[in-house]
């Protein structure tokens, strides 16, 4: 679970067995576990499942926030996300994943001047240009590389 809650999206099947096993070796989550599994599912639940070691299906996963979405064919579910992203600017998904994971925890204040900045790069891109020409012409926008990391 520790090395699924590292990912941006988490699809599984509706029997799929989640579980927190430390429980059951009479060890807790390391290496940021107890932080990864609180912040997608809250403290309540987060504790639940470590101090129980309970094992739920997939589709209650999905239901406490653990898992993104439930498919028959997850890995199909994957294919068909990654897809849709991959027809947005690669500039604009890398800002929006820098925002999430440097702001998540920040105050209002910082997340605004984060944004700004961001922004500020954005606005000036070739692939926000590529972005706005194509929604002008109602085109299929053509993106060229991500200009930073």
């Amino acid at each position: 679970m520790q090395i699924a809650l590292g990912a941006d999206f988490r699809m599984t099947t509706p029997d799929a067995q989640w579980a927190v096993l430390e429980a059951r070796w009479g060890i807790i989550p390391d290496m940021s576990g107890i932080r990864s599994l609180a912040q997608h599912v809250g403290m309540d639940q987060a504790k639940r499942l470590t101090m129980t070691g309970e094992v739920i299906s997939g589709a209650r996963a999905v239901e406490i926030g653990l898992a993104t979405q439930v498919a028959a064919d997850p890995v199909d579910a994957a294919r068909e996300l990654l897809a849709q992203i991959a027809t947005r600017s690669p500039d604009a998904v890398a800002a929006a994943k820098r925002l999430f994971e440097r702001t998540w925890h920040a105050g209002p204040r910082r997340t605004f001047a984060r944004e700004r900045l961001e922004q500020a790069f954005l606005l000036a891109s070739a692939n926000a240009k590529a972005a706005r020409q194509a929604a002008f012409t109602r085109s299929e926008p053509v993106y060229g590389p991500r200009a930073r990391g």
